[in-house]
């Protein structure tokens, strides 16, 4: 049989290097899941590889899509019968802008009926990279300081919500005022607008002069420096992503402060988590959602996989706050 995929042969503008193909559904082998994707949300992170910044670890031809949800249509030996028809994640195996998807039946990630399509398609990078990062690697708690830049983003919007949850300050760092109000009503105890104030001096006003406990930096370069700075002593910044292209100066935060500097890549904790440590960190997301502790990002517009080309100029030219793209196929 064969089915729909999304594939580039070459690294390129994601509009003009996507192409929609035909390949043949394989059969799932021992401990293997076949999924019919249904849902599938377009992130930045789902692109860079297609421009060729990760070009050195990617073997073309390639489909694309870290995230999605599908419904299990066949198993292989040895996977219980129990998950046929269930709705379920595919993560780390194959591309998710396809038809069907080869996946790790154990690795895979149930959901339930409470938990809507579009709001299980993006359960895995964002909500995943936020709540390790606050439970795990900084281990926040109660009334520690955290500062997080862009957090007008989709993982801002999560890290303020599980400020709430997990009772640490959070202060939001933004370009301006159009999310403030609403950051707030999620759970920051505080928001900097950097184009009105000064970043040190209104961080330090608000931490009495103290510095954040810890920091996450999605945008390196000079703002994550200077986010750095605004650290106590012996605290820790987090860098999570690079949204200027640009690494932080790791010489000068060493030089000018006393501030541990750490990446976290969800890749390299997936290769370290046990199996169960992967699948309690899912129950706990699931867990936030349909206790309604934890919102996602809503639909902006809808797209089937033959669309794609048109779904991600949208996504390239439409801010990721006013909705997500999804790349949908038929239920039935």
């Amino acid at each position: 049989m064969l089915a729909q995929c999304v594939r580039f042969n070459e690294f390129g503008s994601p509009a003009e290097v996507l192409k929609v193909e035909n390949r043949a559904v394989p059969r799932p082998k021992n401990g293997e899941i076949l999924v019919r994707m249904i849902n599938r949300p377009v992130n930045p992170s789902d692109l860079i590889p297609v421009r060729g910044a990760y070009s050195h670890r990617i073997s073309l031809p390639c489909i694309p899509g870290y995230e999605g949800i599908g419904i299990v249509e066949e198993i292989g030996p040895f996977v219980s019968s129990e998950l046929l028809g269930q709705r379920v994640l595919p993560l780390r195996g194959e591309g998710t802008w396809q038809q069907y998807v080869l996946s790790s039946a154990e690795l895979a990630v149930s959901i339930p009926t409470s938990i809507d399509d579009h709001t299980a398609a993006q359960l895995y990078i964002n909500p995943l990279t936020a709540w390790l990062a606050c439970t795990e690697v900084l281990r926040l708690n109660p009334d520690d300081i955290l500062i997080v830049n862009a957090c007008g983003s989709s993982i801002g919007r999560i890290f303020a919500q599980l400020s709430r949850i997990l009772g640490f300050r959070l202060i939001a760092i933004t370009r301006n005022n159009t999310y403030t109000e609403h950051l707030i009503e999620l759970g920051a105890s505080a928001v900097i607008n950097t184009s009105e104030s000064p970043l040190h001096a209104a961080v330090m006003e608000l931490t009495d002069g103290h510095g954040a406990t810890a920091a996450v930096d999605s945008i390196g370069g000079l703002p994550g420096t200077e986010l750095a700075m605004c650290v106590r002593p012996h605290g820790c910044m987090l860098s999570i992503g690079l949204l200027s292209g640009t690494s932080v100066n790791f010489a000068d935060i060493a030089c000018k402060s006393r501030v541990n500097v750490n990446l976290f890549h969800l890749r390299h904790w997936n290769q370290q988590a046990s199996v169960q440590t992967w699948q309690n960190s899912f129950d706990s997301l699931k867990a936030l959602v349909v206790q309604r502790k934890l919102k996602l990002m809503k639909p902006h517009s809808e797209y089937k996989l033959d669309h794609v080309q048109e779904a991600v100029r949208i996504a390239e030219h439409t801010s990721q706050n006013t909705g997500k793209i999804f790349l949908i196929s038929e239920r039935d």
